[in-house]
């Protein structure tokens, strides 16, 4: 995985398009082909893309060739970040959690409040001093190579990027999470893709299966409507970037998308049985991290948010 991402990088594969650029749907199409691929050197690629995005519409420093980014802005509790400024000087002070590519990232957009109690986003170089990648309490063998942990920050040297509370409030956050569904997308169609094969391979043997050929159709129809929800999301962010939209079309997006993903692992596991989970370890690692991937969703809380969007 580690070898994937960095070929990717070395490579210009993740050189994509800004989103609300005028060429979304390529950026998202890339994220899902990259998912499709490995869902986990996939996943760091959406953090890396994203991170160049947000440099970009924040004013933030330039990204250099080589250098692998994350995106580190999850809050839990008991584990906090403090940014202290003195002068042009800022560094950071605390524990950061969940943190994606630990051990792998060169430089990382870390989220931190400040002394006035806001929210603020500063830029690190993970290799300078003050930067710990704490030992892994991740058990799940889904997106475990994704090497997801805590870091602790002392006194580490950062650079703010855009001001109080920009992070959350600038357009490109939709747009950012509307991408991670584009990766959902990508993991969901290689978890699918055995199911295509196995139907395939039974109608020509003239051992058809309409049992399997049912959750097929299932499938396919999920896939479909999901990929046609997100290219009419790419061509609503493309015709209007900074739009109070944004929101909606990307719950609405990201909730599409986790039901194709729920259809192709339950629907693909009911009609291919057991023996794939258990046999063939590449579809059981795809399985796995597909399905810690989509719990980045927050489930009904998602759901009762757009709804409460929809019904205005």
């Amino acid at each position: 995985m580690t070898v994937t991402v960095r070929r990717w990088l070395d490579a210009g594969e993740l050189d994509l398009p800004l989103p609300g650029s005028g060429r979304t749907l390529a950026r998202w199409s890339a994220l899902a082909d990259l998912c499709e691929t490995d869902i986990v050197a996939g996943r760091l690629a959406e953090a890396h893309t994203d991170a160049v995005a947000i440099l970009a519409e924040l004013g933030g420093p330039p990204v250099s060739p080589g250098r692998l980014w994350g995106v580190w802005a999850a809050e839990a509790p008991g584990a906090t970040v403090q940014a202290h400024q003195d002068g042009d000087t800022v560094t950071l002070s605390g524990t950061k959690a969940w943190c994606s590519g630990a051990g792998l990232c060169t430089d990382a957009l870390v989220t931190a409040t400040t002394t006035a109690g806001v929210r603020g986003l500063y830029a690190v170089d993970l290799h300078a001093p003050g930067v710990q990648p704490l030992p892994s309490n991740w058990h799940n063998p889904g997106m475990a190579a994704s090497d997801t942990r805590p870091v602790q920050f002392t006194n580490a040297p950062a650079t703010a990027v855009g001001g109080p509370d920009d992070y959350l409030r600038r357009p490109g956050f939709w747009h950012g999470a509307a991408g991670v569904a584009a990766c959902w997308l990508g993991g969901a169609r290689a978890v699918a893709a055995p199911l295509y094969c196995v139907v395939a391979e039974k109608n020509s043997s003239g051992r058809g299966d309409p049992h399997a050929a049912a959750h097929l159709g299932a499938v396919d129809a999920a896939l479909a409507a999901a990929a046609a929800l997100l290219a009419a999301t790419a061509a609503q962010f493309d015709s209007d970037p900074g739009g109070d939209g944004g929101e909606l079309a990307a719950r609405r997006l990201r909730a599409a998308v986790e039901w194709a993903v729920e259809e192709a692992i339950g629907r693909s596991a009911r009609a291919l049985g057991p023996a794939p989970l258990a046999l063939d370890a590449a579809h059981a690692g795809r399985v796995a991290d597909l399905s810690m991937y989509v719990r980045q969703s927050h489930a009904e809380k998602d759901l009762a948010a757009l709804g409460t969007l929809v019904a205005g």
